[in-house]
This record gives structure tokens, sequence and C-alpha cells, in this order.
């Protein structure tokens, strides 16, 4: 989205200097009223008028100078208002004087950190997840941070911060805004994918073996929703995941029993191959000629002991084959 924000181009003085004139001022003030009260009592002349007059000007001209004066950290920028209209965005770090009668509000351009805590959602196919993510966010415009979102909270905090001076009362109002934008957008993307691939019958992308590009979408989902306040989202990713209370024993016991199922067929399998390889051997190194039913005997046995949980328990035969 076009970005908003506008470059201030007032006037912006060294804050060093305009404190000399602004000392320089108060001490002619100060010194103003004193020789004029001096020469007031002692002559009575309109001069001593003129310059205590002239001295009172000076000093409500060094108030009003004391109102310009301006401080910017690393990361932090000054919206500059005059009289309510938007004069642009001041981010030059340093001590400045501007304009006495323009308004600034201090915002933090700093990147910022959000825990957002698990939230319970339903996954694709329904089944209630608890999924928690962390993202790290910044402002990106702040014109639209501060103009184009509202909430009673907001609008509340900018009154307060009418000096300049209460950033951390905005800031908390933007974090409030993020959290709620991240659960709509973590919410939009849980629904779209299932937990897990329990039965194992499909290769679909799912919450728990989605990585990256989960993470990747939630990011995408996050900026989309967060643009419109001029918030980018420098990093989103899923930092919690798991079956809510209800149905996490159930699922478990699902796991368990798909984790069998799956165990047996290799077992199965690499049984079937063996017993094979094993008559296939006798039959080439004619060790012994089997008939159909010795032949089904020893695959049974065979079966039995290499499917078995526990272990066989040999008989030896003293007698010979054909008893």
């Amino acid at each position: 989205m076009e970005r908003k924000e506008t470059k201030f181009a007032g006037t912006v003085i060294n804050g060093f200097v305009m404190l000399s004139v602004t000392l320089a001022t108060l001490a002619a003030s100060i010194a103003l009223i004193i020789w004029g009260g001096m020469t007031v009592s002692d002559n009575g002349t309109t001069t001593g008028v003129i310059a205590i007059v002239a001295g009172i000007a000076a000093f409500i001209a060094f108030i009003i100078l004391l109102c310009g004066f301006v401080l910017l950290e690393p990361g932090e920028a000054r919206m500059m208002m005059f009289f309510g209209e938007y004069r642009g965005t001041f981010t030059e770090t340093g001590y400045f004087w501007v304009h006495p009668f323009i308004t600034t509000k201090r915002l933090s351009l700093r990147a910022r950190n959000l825990d957002a805590e698990p939230i319970k959602v339903n996954d694709k196919v329904g089944n209630p997840v608890m999924i928690g993510l962390v993202l790290v966010w910044k402002l990106r415009d702040t014109y639209k941070a501060m103009f184009e979102i509202d909430s009673q909270t907001m609008a509340q905090n900018a009154n307060n911060a009418a000096t300049g001076t209460d950033v951390k009362s905005i800031m908390n109002a933007f974090e409030q805004f993020v959290k709620t934008q991240s659960d709509a957008a973590l919410r939009q993307v849980a629904g779209q994918y299932a937990y897990d691939d329990v039965d194992g019958e499909t290769n679909d992308l799912t919450l728990r073996s989605g990585g990256e590009e989960i993470n990747s979408q939630l990011e995408t989902k996050l900026n989309e929703r967060l643009a419109i306040a001029g918030i980018e989202v420098v990093e989103a990713r899923i930092n919690y995941l798991a079956y809510a209370p209800e149905i996490a024993a159930v699922m478990l016991r699902r796991q368990q029993a798909s984790a069998i199922i799956t165990a047996r067929e290799k077992i199965v399998e690499g049984a079937v191959s063996m017993v094979k390889m094993a008559l296939d051997r006798l039959a080439q190194e004619n060790v012994v000629e089997l008939d159909d039913d010795k032949k089904a005997a020893m695959v049974s046995n065979l079966m039995v002991v290499l499917c078995g949980e526990d272990s066989a328990q040999p008989v030896v035969n003293t007698g010979t084959l054909n008893h």
C-alpha cells in the first residue's frame, strides 16, 4: 500500500544554538526589568516603563522559545502538527528547535515483540487445537498509524501525548491493535489446515508439518491486516501448537494406534520377505525337500516367531520329518 507519511519540511534549527539564544533572551528580560525598575524609581521617566514592558515582552518570548525544543533519540520519530494539520514526520536524531506552535507526538520506530497467548481454534477437520504465535513488528508509516485507525484507547492516548512525552501509552495502544489482528489472522490460517495427518494417508500440508510455509502464510496475512495501520511485520511464527485439553487424550490414543498399525505392517512385510527367502534358499541348496503341508507348517511357525511380541520357545524335534 502507498505510504502517506511525508518528511517534515519546516524550519529546524540546531537546539544548542537556540538554547544560547533562549538563555540570552531570558538574561535580557531580567536585565531590562531590573534596569527599568531602577529608572522608574529614581527618575520616574517613561524610559523605565518602556524598559519594563520590553523586559516582560522578552520574558514572554523566552517562554515561547522554550516550547520549541525537540529531543529525538535513535529509533524514534515526531509527528508534527500545526493546529490539527499534519505537517510531516521528523526523524533526525539529535537536539533541535522547531516552531513553538507546532505540537509534536513522539512515536517509537523500534522493533517490538509480541508473544501472544495460545488461543483455541478449530482446524480444517474441526478438531479444537491450542495455537500461539510470536511476532516482531514496527511502525512503517506514522501517518497511517495515527490517523487511519481509531479507537477509544487510541484517542485517549493521543490526547495524553499532546506534549510529545507519553510515547509508551501510544505504543501500548498499537500493541493492542496488533494483538487483536494477530488473533484474527491466526484463526484464519489455522482454519485452512488440519493439525496433523494422523492416518498417514495423505501428503497434505498440516499445521504440525508445515513449518516455514505456514509461518510465511501467517506473516502475509498479518501484513495484509496491519498495513492499514502503517505497521510492518518483520517476522511471525507459530510457537505453540497442541490439541485442546478435551480431546488431547483421545487424539494421543489415536496416534498411538496408528503408529502400532504402521509398525505391524512393517513387521509383517519384513517377515513375509524373510520366510520367502528361507524357502528359496532351502530349495536352491537342496537342504531338505518339503511338500506343501510342511511348507505351510514352516511358514506358520516362522511367521509366529518373526511377528510375535514375545520371544519364541524352541521345540527340538528328535524324530524325522516323516513322522
